[in-house]
């Protein structure tokens, strides 16, 4: 399995990146995965959809889909776009340290 370095740790991760256990993610390791992922610096709203990530993740299990997103972030689709421009619900999973979310491909 191979294995990534964040916030000086360890983690599994998947042949994508995904967390293996995302009960392995701190908050000191965003940054650090965000600018892997060629987004410079985390804003207040980045940080909204990441906390809800990992809420609804903790909750069902599965992260949110882009719409689920824009209708319970505060942050409306086309924003989340812009947040995360590689696709908004796989890329803020990947930054919250949760699995991919269903249907993402």
């Amino acid at each position: 399995m191979p294995t990534a370095t964040y916030a000086d740790r360890t983690v599994e991760v998947n042949d994508e990146g995904f967390f293996v256990d995302p009960a392995q993610w701190t908050e000191e390791m965003a940054p650090e995965i965000a600018e892997a992922e060629g987004i410079s610096q985390l804003s207040e709203d980045h940080w909204r959809v990441i906390k809800l990530m990992r809420a609804e993740y903790a909750e069902k299990g599965s992260g949110p889909s882009v719409r689920a997103l824009g209708k319970t972030s505060g942050v409306s689709v086309k924003e989340l776009y812009q947040l995360f421009p590689k696709g908004p619900a796989k890329l803020a999973a990947k930054i919250a340290g949760i699995p991919k979310p269903r249907g993402c491909i």
